[in-house]
């Protein structure tokens, strides 16, 4: 069979995706919707920290009742806002604030610096100089400051952790959440194009609970998931489904078999669904393991 190839109508990605960043290559990409789903004490928390640590966030935003009272968890990921009211769902506006200041920050900083650039060169040029320029940014040391901002100038890395949130009407309500979910990547639009954007992590105890759980808006956003041992049979056909595919669901379980093991030392499967194009797998067994499906045995 002939296939006619149309001219000047290929496709062309574009030169910048939305709020991303390169993560180190043996990470998962950035721009992440997390799902870590265990019963309690299975190693959530545990798993989500060292997740955050290993990408590299600059700080986080924290959603949940409790999370005062896990100072470890608050100190190794730099959470610098913690909304406790989980039944507040303007809540889900006030982190859109946060990362819309940031890119208002950002935005003012540049504009500060080419300011600050032209009075230099006309200053080594010997221009003419305006006076309200000049005061502002010379100082009372008789010397002048160049403009500065929080993160040298690049986009602030934001990660928003979602935990003990079961039956909350952040959740039971979950219009605002779905929309955060949705285009999460595109938090804090920047006039430049681009945007400083957000990667959402949520800890849950139930992949699809009926009453007051993670919504399908939210699964079908997940990018990347945690999956702790279950019991559960329906639970691990549901996220077979969910792997769009990639294997049949008696594959799935031997790759579940395999990062589980003996369920000692609080094992898991990582699923990553927008794997990079280097890593030779979706699957790993915590995060250092790649699962290669055709090599079970």
């Amino acid at each position: 069979m002939r296939i006619a190839k149309v001219k000047g109508l290929d496709i062309i990605p574009p030169k910048e995706t939305s709020g991303m960043y390169e993560t180190l290559p043996h990470l998962p990409s950035a721009g992440q919707v997390c799902i870590a789903n265990g019963k309690r004490k299975s190693g959530k928390s545990t798993a989500i920290i060292n997740l955050i640590e290993k990408m590299g966030f600059d700080y986080t935003i924290a959603v949940s009742p409790t999370m005062h009272s896990n100072r470890e968890l608050m100190e190794r990921i730099n959470i610098e806002h913690v909304f406790d009211d989980v039944d507040d769902t303007s809540v889900i506006d006030k982190i859109k604030d946060i990362i819309k200041k940031e890119a208002e920050d950002l935005e003012h900083y540049q504009e500060e610096l080419k300011r600050y650039n032209k009075l230099m060169k006309d200053l080594k040029d010997g221009k003419y100089l305006d006076d309200d320029l000049l005061l502002q940014f010379f100082s009372d040391e008789n010397y002048f400051v160049k403009p500065t901002h929080r993160w040298d100038g690049r986009k602030p890395r934001i990660a928003v952790v979602f935990d003990d949130m079961l039956g909350s009407g952040i959740y039971s309500k979950p219009r605002k959440l779905n929309g955060l979910a949705t285009y999460s990547r595109h938090l804090g639009q920047l006039k430049s194009g681009g945007a400083i954007g957000a990667s959402l992590f949520f800890m849950i105890q139930s992949y699809k609970c009926q009453v007051g759980g993670l919504n399908k808006v939210i699964r079908n956003q997940c990018t990347s998931l945690i999956l702790f041992k279950t019991k559960d049979k329906q639970e691990l056909k549901d996220i077979a489904e969910s792997c769009c595919g990639e294997i049949d669901e008696e594959t799935f379980n031997k790759v579940y078999d395999q990062a589980i093991g003996d369920g000692s030392n609080y094992p898991f499967l990582f699923i990553d669904f927008h794997k990079k194009k280097e890593h030779p797998s979706m699957f790993r067994r915590k995060f250092d393991e790649f699962i290669i499906p055709e090599q079970i045995k």
